[in-house]
């Protein structure tokens, strides 16, 4: 008789949790240092609020189709730019800590990145703009229901733009379209061709 062993491993989804409750920034720390070890789970603090998110396939799928072609047009445009991923924002004194899923310097290194993108496929439930504002990020690029949403910041508010004023010549439409696509190749072969007879 032959034995099957069925593959239980399977591709958890994005799931977010906000932890009921108020801590203090010394209890974040705590909760912080208890969860070190699980994998794949971000930690969001915010006003004594803490978020968890699980990061699914889809999740990082998406953000890194993003990154590829926003880092293809950077080069093909020859603007310089320190990719810093999801390197963690905190601060005490700004009762803030979290990792934007993708984060970027235009030009040359500054206090904070200049443009922070951030992938939801599920509703946050802690106000996503104003943790980015707390470190003055000037755009916030959100990918929600299979669409970009853009933020400027501006007089310490944001406002919603359709065109990144970071990078005014980036045609947001063709980027969202070729995000979409089901083939990495041919989404950056078709975003490169348009955006080559673009700098003509």
């Amino acid at each position: 008789m032959t034995i099957q062993i069925l593959d239980k491993t399977t591709a958890i989804s994005e799931q977010r949790f906000l932890l009921p409750g108020h801590y203090t920034w010394k209890e974040f720390e705590i909760i912080e240092t208890l969860t070190a070890d699980a994998g794949n789970l971000r930690i969001t603090y915010l006003d004594g609020c803490i978020e968890f998110m699980t990061l699914g396939e889809q999740h990082e799928n998406i953000k890194k189709i993003i990154a590829i072609l926003i880092e293809a047009y950077l080069f093909e445009k020859g603007i310089n730019f320190i990719p810093v991923g999801s390197a963690t924002r905190r601060a005490k004194e700004k009762s803030a800590s979290f990792e934007p899923d993708e984060s970027y310097y235009i030009g040359e290194k500054k206090a904070n990145p200049d443009l922070a993108i951030e992938v939801n496929i599920t509703s946050g439930s802690i106000d996503k703009l104003e943790k980015y504002k707390r470190f003055n990020i000037t755009e916030v690029w959100f990918w929600e229901n299979n669409q970009l949403f853009l933020y400027h910041l501006r007089k310490d508010n944001y406002e919603q733009i359709n065109q990144s004023k970071l990078l005014p010549d980036l045609d947001i439409d063709l980027l969202t379209t070729c995000v979409l696509m089901p083939s990495i190749i041919d989404a950056r072969t078709e975003f490169i061709k348009v955006l080559k007879i673009s700098i003509l």
